[in-house]
């Protein structure tokens, strides 16, 4: 296998988690990051600290790499798009483009025939009332929203509050009866094959993701069609990489598309321990131009997070043969933040 660089862009969990795949293949990594405490240097072969928007040290990063891939999404894609023009980006610039605008994703995967939850796009405080019909809803900004930030709950016109300006463009989605959350992780490859996870089932809490496991307490026809829904928009992104769709389930089992994660998901650490080959190496070995392997199952898993505080409990405490504690590393403890996992697997 000819000697590879892959330059990782962000310096939290998921990086760390890419670099450990990639030293397992052999591959070397080069993480760059505007912040200096992120976890992910210390397991990189070599790291830069810098602004995205420092062009001297972006090239500097270019050059000491052969492939380019992203740890979040939230990167500005005019940045991604000239570092794409001397080495290549996975996945590819323009697919971020559609994911951190929600009105350019939902409408999206509605042209695929893939539903998601009733929603419209709001510019104005007038654009909420001619669609309450909408309500109770959920009002998000359009772009730049992550775990719970940026969304407003409005069950009627009067929850709007007055100081609102609407200086940001938002969507609006209609509230349903939820029943549960599901994720698809998939990998497509370079080659146009994919392994795709089976689906995984997700509790949140606050907004944030609390606990995953396998297998999902669903019915055969949702798993079937969680699975090729994943696979057709991971075909028509023409997705190089590890993604993920997340799904809300009705209590009529309707399957709706929640969001699109384009890199690896925080509901996919179970596959480090409960499967032959991870999220993370599969993610690697896609964005590397490797191919497919055979991937096993090794054991039914539950995953939770560990936030805040609670991470001090975890440090002190042993483990049972059949759990995996993951410390992020993280040096300053947050509220919510998450500082490491536990994934436990079943029988």
């Amino acid at each position: 296998m000819p000697l590879i660089t892959l330059g990782i862009i962000g310096k939290g969990q998921l990086g760390s988690l890419l670099c450990q795949a990639a030293k397992k293949l052999k591959i070397k990594t080069v993480v760059i990051s505007d912040d200096k405490e992120g976890p992910a240097q210390k397991y990189a072969d070599e790291f830069i600290y810098t602004k995205y928007d420092n062009k001297n040290k972006i090239h500097e990063f270019i050059k000491k790499v052969n492939v380019v891939t992203f740890e979040f999404e939230n990167i500005p894609v005019e940045i991604l798009k000239e570092i794409n023009k001397e080495k290549k980006v996975f996945p590819k610039p323009e697919i971020n483009q559609v994911i951190q605008n929600r009105k350019l994703e939902k409408t999206f995967i509605n042209n695929l025939g893939i539903k998601t939850t009733k929603w419209s796009f709001i510019k104005s405080a007038e654009d909420v009332k001619k669609n309450e019909n909408l309500l109770p809803g959920i009002l998000k900004t359009n772009t730049l929203g992550y775990d719970g930030h940026g969304q407003f709950v409005l069950n009627t016109l009067a929850d709007m509050k007055k100081e609102w300006c609407f200086t940001a463009d938002y969507i609006l989605e209609r509230k349903i009866d939820l029943k549960k959350e599901i994720s698809v992780v998939i990998t497509r490859f370079m080659n146009g094959e994919c392994y795709i996870y089976e689906p995984i089932e997700n509790l949140h809490k606050n907004q944030i993701l609390k606990y995953s496991k396998i297998p999902a307490d669903i019915t055969l026809d949702i798993y079937k069609e969680a699975q090729d829904s994943a696979k057709l928009i991971a075909q028509k992104l023409d997705y190089v990489g590890t993604m993920c769709v997340e799904y809300f389930i009705d209590q009529e089992e309707n399957i709706l598309v929640n969001e699109i994660a384009p890199r690896v998901h925080n509901s996919g650490h179970l596959t480090i321990n409960a499967f032959s080959v991870s999220q993370f190496e599969n993610h690697v070995r896609a964005v590397s131009g490797l191919e497919k392997v055979e991937i096993k199952k090794i054991a039914n898993a539950e995953m939770k997070n560990i936030l805040g505080e609670e991470i001090d409990t975890y440090r002190k405490r042993s483990f049972n043969s059949d759990e995996y504690f993951f410390d992020y590393e993280k040096k300053i403890i947050k509220d919510k933040r998450k500082m490491g996992h536990i994934t436990t697997l079943k029988k």
